[in-house]
Formats: structure tokens, C-alpha cells, sequence
């Protein structure tokens, strides 16, 4: 049984758009999704994008050793097949993935061991980190607009000058399984889960789908690669960039957008142990001294949403507190 196709708005962020914040904010008040059009607004050229998802392909079809050298350390680092459980209270089994979590970078220094390719091709690697960045600078620029609140309010808790943040590019790599490890009917992919941070990018590629996001009502619905139905093969021409809104986002403005819900899961219509899948997502999070209190906006006032800023023990959390609490969960470990 096929799922139904999410119906999620594609906005041009340009400025000849005068109605992108609003539209932007309704569509993350709506369901916590948007594409926005990878034009020259939105500064992640084709060539840009395919050169990573190149390195990541070198990457993860390289050599195990070359992973090894640089296991997980602090969120940053080679996550090993199944090393995950994004959804641990409903998950027989581990993600049935691999990842490689990018952390910032200073200039084009890394703040990481860096295995090859990306050990060669640091620049690359860095510039496709601060594009992804500035781009969700400019879209929490736009959210503030649609907001009413001063324009770097969100941005002023992202800039990377004033400290360490969370922020982390991960490539992905959902390789086709083997039958001596197949998957049960209940097993997927990545587990159901929200994005921990403010703003998630995802960059897919043609013919690979997978990604589901779950309703209000509680059904999934599958989540296009190409919202424009156009079937690309390659990546000669744009694809449009997949939003979602994280945890802190829906923190920050009491519910009233929306950090929804989504899995990968394996293709009905592919063999048994599915077929490789790549994606790449920018994981954009604020300092880690940033609080999680409600935005001054009157907007957000009179939305009776009832999160109300986060609090443990009487003490507001900060990004970082949250962080590493979903992190304790995924990896099974104590916070």
C-alpha cells in the first residue's frame, strides 16, 4: 500500500518575493516543512551540491579503516551501521544507516579529525558548511521578519564568532542490506524522530526517496524528493532544498511552529534490503549558552501553544542542555 504524498509549499525566497516570510512562517506553523527553490538566493549552486555528495560517496564506499580512524567523539565523527537508535522506545533494532557528523569549522580549519576525502578537500568541505549556514541565517532573518521581532534576533544566537554551537553537516549513507541482515517488516532506516536543533537543510537526491513526516492525525505520508514532479537524473539543475524546523524553533516560539515528526523508511516497491540512499543535512543549531524562552513577539503572545521556554529543575535550558539530552537518548548513554 502506497502512502499518500505530503503536500509541502515550495517558496522562492528571493527578494522579488515579497511574501516570503509569511510564507515561510505558515508553512512551519502548518506542518514544520517547506522546500525552498535553490536559486541565487539560496547560494547552494548545483555543482556545489554534487561535489559533496561526491566526496560522500568516495567516503562511504571507501575502505572501513579509513572510517575507523575517526569514530564518534562528541557528536562529531563516523556513526557506524545500526550505532544509532533515533526512536529507542519503539525500535527492535538500531538506524540501518551510516553518517559522517561534520562539526564547525574555523575559517577552513576543521575542529575535528578528518578522514579522506575530506582530509583533501578541506576547503570544499568548509565552504559548503558556511553556505549551508549563511542560508539558514537568512531564512531565521526571514522568520523574524513574518515575526515582528528584531531582525537578528534569531541570527545573534547562530553567529559562530561568539562561541561553539551544536551545528553539525552530517552525510548519510543507507546502504542496500544483505540478507544475512535484513530487516524485520517493523525495522527502518532512521528512526521517528524531531530534529534537535533550529533548522534542518536536507539535500536528496533523484530516484531516492524514503523520508516520511508524520501528521497531526498520526498517519505518515511520504515526503517528495522533487516537489516539482520534474524527475531529474542528475543534479545538472537544482533541486529544491527540504526545511524542517527543529526542537529550539518550536521552543523558541511556543509551538506555533512546528518540529515535526519524520523517519526514512525502506522503499515498498525495492527489493527486500532496499537500495542505497544518500542525503546530506545541515543540522543548524545556536550557541550553546543560547536559552530556550519564547521570542518577544506578540504573535507568539497569544498563541496558546503551552510549551513556554523549557525548564529542569527551575533552571531554563540552554541549546546545549537539550543537545546533549536527545543525544543521551539516541546513543544510549547518560546525559
Amino acid at each position: 500500500m502506497s502512502r499518500s504524498s505530503a503536500q509541502i509549499p515550495v517558496i522562492d525566497i528571493s527578494p522579488s518575493n515579497p511574501n516570503a516570510a509569511t510564507q515561510l512562517l505558515d508553512a512551519a506553523a502548518n506542518n514544520g516543512f517547506v522546500f525552498v527553490e535553490n536559486n541565487a538566493a539560496a547560494g547552494m549552486p548545483p555543482a556545489k551540491v554534487k561535489e559533496m555528495f561526491d566526496l560522500s560517496t568516495k567516503f562511504f564506499q571507501g575502505p572501513i579503516e579509513n572510517k575507523q580512524n575517526c569514530p564518534t567523539q562528541n557528536n562529531r565523527g563516523w556513526v557506524s551501521m545500526q550505532q544509532e537508535t533515533l526512536d529507542p522506545g519503539n525500535q527492535k533494532r538500531g538506524d540501518f544507516k551510516e553518517a559522517f557528523n561534520l562539526g564547525e569549522f574555523d575559517g577552513n580549519k576543521p575542529n575535528q579529525p578528518l578522514p579522506e576525502p575530506f582530509s583533501t578537500q578541506v576547503n570544499t568541505v568548509a565552504d559548503f558548511s558556511h553556505s549551508c549556514h549563511a542560508l539558514c541565517n537568512k531564512l531565521l532573518q526571514l522568520f523574524a521578519e513574518a515575526l515582528e521581532i528584531p531582525s537578528d534576533w534569531f541570527s545573534s544566537r547562530h553567529d559562530q564568532a561568539k562561541g561553539p554551537s551544536g551545528s553539525i553537516m552530517r552525510l548519510l549513507y543507507y546502504p542496500s542490506v544483505p540478507d544475512t541482515l535484513a530487516p524485520d517488516e517493523d525495522d527502518i532506516r532512521a528512526g521517528a524522530h524531531s530534529d534537535y536543533g533550529t533548522l534542518t537543510l536536507l539535500f536528496q537526491l533523484p530516484g531516492q526517496p524514503g523520508l516520511e513526516i508524520k501528521t497531526p492525525s498520526g498517519e505518515w505520508e511520504s515526503v517528495p524528493v522533487d516537489p516539482h514532479g520534474t524527475l531529474l537524473s542528475d543534479l545538472s539543475k537544482p533541486l529544491p532544498i527540504l526545511v524542517n524546523i527543529g526542537d529550539l524553533l518550536a521552543y523558541w516560539t511556543n509551538g506555533l511552529l512546528k518540529s515535526t515528526v519524520h523517519r526514512v523508511i525502506f522503499p515498498k516497491d525495492a527489493r527486500r534490503g532496499g537500495e542505497d540512499r544518500y542525503s546530506m543535512a545541515y543540522f543548524c543549531h545556536p550557541l550553546d549558552d543560547a536559552e530556550l524562552v519564547p521570542v518577544p513577539s506578540k504573535r507568539v503572545e497569544q498563541y496558546e501553544g503551552g510549551i513556554d521556554g523549557v525548564k529542569k529543575g527551575g533552571k531554563t535550558l540552554t541549546a546545549k542542555d537539550h543537545l546533549l539530552e536527545r543525544l543521551a537518548a539516541t546513543y544510549g548513554t547518560k546525559a
